[in-house]
């Protein structure tokens, strides 16, 4: 059988395999690993991104917390950053005052005003923001109970007003005289009925540089608060 077989194929020539070219060879190893390039890609810039930033992002000294039922337009909010850090100092010692606004924007019988309300109740948790900007301050220290007096003393217990816990922003020679009008007109004239106050503790968990905070707070109030 074997003998025939070898009869049967005598005039077959063995396929002699052809050696591939360079750029054959380079063409079929991108065909079969592309995809395992660009996630390695993806995954390395992905971390040179997440090192830059952890590196060389900049980070605050002072966070202020704004809430109302309305945001702030973007110019107000990038203005008031930009001016608030003018009466403030370098806390963190990286060589740059920065003030970070966060802004809780909770409407009144609006399902989406949870979400900033569970960011705002973090907020309260984590001593994130040493100052407040209220649109009612009288709601807000009911429903939190957060604010100090303005001497800086505790509500008695049970006391869940707002009375002595906050100062009108057109009250205070320093805020009113920010140049905020110049990023945006009628900045000043929005921010003129808020109410400015600042966090009580009642552990001795509190804001990041509470001392720097401190000082920024009487800078802004100076004037206001006798």
């Amino acid at each position: 059988m074997s003998r025939y077989l070898d009869w049967l194929h005598r005039d077959e020539k063995p396929e002699v395999q052809r050696e591939l070219t360079r750029r054959e060879k380079i063409s079929n190893w991108w065909d079969y690993h592309i995809w395992h390039v660009v996630i390695c890609v993806a995954a390395a810039a992905l971390a040179v991104h997440l090192l830059w930033s952890a590196f060389s992002g900049v980070k605050p000294d002072y966070q202020v917390a704004y809430v109302g039922s309305t945001a702030l337009p973007e110019g107000t909010a990038a203005a008031l950053e930009t001016a608030l850090s003018s009466l403030g100092t370098d806390a963190n010692g990286d060589g740059q005052t920065v003030v970070a606004l966060r802004q809780y924007i909770i409407p009144d019988a609006m399902a989406y005003g949870y979400a900033a309300e569970a960011k705002l109740i973090g907020d309260l948790e984590s001593c994130d923001s040493s100052i407040f900007l209220l649109e009612d301050a009288a709601n807000f220290q009911a429903r939190y109970f957060s604010l100090a007096l303005l001497d800086g003393s505790l509500p008695r217990e049970g006391d869940t007003s707002a009375e002595g816990a906050w100062v009108r922003w057109g009250d205070c020679p320093a805020l009113a005289a920010l140049p905020l009008d110049a990023e945006t007109a009628g900045s000043q004239a929005l921010l003129a009925d808020i109410a400015v106050a600042r966090r009580g503790f009642v552990t001795e968990k509190t804001t990041d540089y509470p001392e720097a905070c401190e000082a920024l707070w009487a800078a802004m109030t100076r004037g206001a608060i006798s």
